[in-house]
């Protein structure tokens, strides 16, 4: 990663030929990756306001978050696909990251997911349903969405 030379979309360019999807070989290297300032600007959210964070290691979590998005809507789509669907939902995602190994994450996204469907006025997962009305009346509050985002943070195993 650091060896190789940056990519004019910010992104570290990379060949682990670890990418199983058969879709990313039609791909530009910056449309591969989420934007480098958005995983900047998400990292710099964990540190006391003077941290710095290194080139490379902005780098590695771009690599790594974008691997693992597609990882996860890969095996979300293959299920969609086999259950003859075009739209791949949040509980498509989810189940997805069950099976993949991803199992003590389920629970706190799921009660995101739930909080998000109750303020977007979808209850199906797939349509939107409710009005613009019913949007804004949800009575939730910041800050009960920001106890929903702590909530998000599950200790790695093995960290103690």
């Amino acid at each position: 990663m650091a060896e190789a030379p940056a990519s004019p979309g910010g992104g570290g360019s990379h060949d682990s030929g670890g990418d199983h999807s058969p879709r990313s070989n039609n791909v530009r290297e910056q449309d591969r990756f989420l934007p480098i300032a958005n995983i900047s600007r998400i990292m710099k959210k964990a540190l006391p306001a003077n941290g710095k964070i290194a080139k490379d290691a902005k780098e590695t979590v771009q690599e790594c978050v974008s691997e693992f998005i597609s990882f996860v809507t890969s095996e979300a789509s293959d299920k969609c696909l086999k259950e003859k669907r075009k739209t791949v939902n949040g509980d498509d995602l989810l189940w997805a990251m069950g099976t993949l190994g991803f199992e003590d994450y389920i629970d706190p996204l799921r009660l995101y997911l739930n909080q998000y469907r109750e303020i977007e006025g979808d209850t199906k997962g797939t349509a939107k349903g409710g009005d613009a009305s019913a949007k804004k009346d949800t009575g939730v509050h910041p800050q009960e969405s920001n106890v929903l985002g702590q909530h998000m943070i599950v200790p790695m195993q093995g960290s103690e």
